[in-house]
């Protein structure tokens, strides 16, 4: 499966650049193929437009619109642990023209909810994972830690005195929230917020004290003070954060975390389908238009970006 690192919170007027970047490709598009697809395909986003799962799929459409001809969309479905996105998939025909955007959140959603009306493993059928990141724990400069170690010393000398932000129940930065809190043996309050700025906002104003984040939106929070980073979620550093340490280096094997965006289908759709599915994405993500736009998006994007 081809992978490209996620991005993090992109403004609009962003968004808009991406998608021009990616029109300059100016490659002629391809003739549709016979049987594929039957009709127009539909990304069904379970998140809010510009957010990243929002953004990689906008830019996917743009590029298998140009490559392929195909008339692509992205409808966005955000809410209940990415549940009412999937089930709008499930009630369209398994021919693969509705793509489930799926993600990390939805690994939890049957922990998270008593009902859930559907099982990722039963129902869907995986196509291919677009994307992948990992996340930075930031803290309000007041705060008195310039570690992990302390942060975590900090919360128990005062539990249920400090909050952490997430852009919603059940997100990526809540889920790694409540895991932080389980590892570490803290106690802190989490606030869910609906508007994925409002929650940087308060994290910023020191509402709430710390939080753990994509990295695109407080990487200039970061290098101008305004957010102060303690670690990165993941096994290595990362270039565009390279004085950060790891979640490792920081002694917390135990909570590296990667967040990801993946592609499935209703189960039932031919196997002629989702190999079609694969193979144009796949090419789409080689693109040198699209690298670009990802290196927009995401600093480490390109670096990860490969076939598998």
């Amino acid at each position: 499966m081809a992978r490209v690192q996620a991005g993090g919170f992109c403004t609009l007027s962003g968004l808009s650049a991406l998608l021009a970047a990616i029109a300059l490709g100016g490659a002629v598009p391809q003739a549709r193929a016979e049987t594929f697809p039957p009709g127009n395909i539909r990304i069904v986003v379970p998140a809010a437009p510009s957010t990243p799962p929002d953004i990689i799929s906008r830019v996917i459409a743009a590029e298998l619109t140009r490559l392929e001809g195909w008339a692509v969309i992205v409808e966005n479905r955000p809410s209940a642990g990415m549940i009412v996105a999937g089930n709008d998939v499930l009630k369209q025909p398994a021919d693969g023209t509705s793509i489930y955007a799926v993600g990390m959140p939805l690994m939890a959603a049957p922990s998270l909810f008593a009902n859930m009306p559907f099982r990722l493993d039963a129902d869907f059928v995986p196509t291919i994972k677009v994307a992948s990141s990992y996340n930075v724990l930031v803290v309000n400069p007041s705060v008195p830690a310039t570690s992990v170690s302390e942060l975590v010393t900090l919360l128990k000398q005062k539990p249920d005195t400090f909050s952490y932000s997430s852009g919603g129940f059940g997100t990526p930065a809540h889920l790694i929230g409540e895991m932080f809190k389980l590892r570490t043996g803290v106690n802190a309050t989490h606030v869910p917020y609906q508007q994925f700025p409002q929650a940087i906002a308060d994290l910023i104003s020191g509402t709430n004290q710390y939080m753990f984040i994509t990295m695109l939106p407080v990487i200039d929070l970061i290098n101008s003070g305004r957010l102060r980073a303690l670690a990165v979620t993941g096994p290595v550093r990362v270039p565009a954060l390279k004085n950060v340490p790891t979640i490792v280096e920081e002694g917390f094997p135990n909570l590296v975390v990667e967040d990801w965006v993946g592609y499935s289908v209703k189960v039932g759709t031919p196997a002629t389908a989702i190999a079609e599915l694969n193979r144009a994405v796949n090419a789409a993500l080689t693109r040198p238009n699209v690298r670009d736009a990802f290196a927009k998006l995401d600093p480490e994007a390109v670096d990860r970006l490969g076939a598998g």
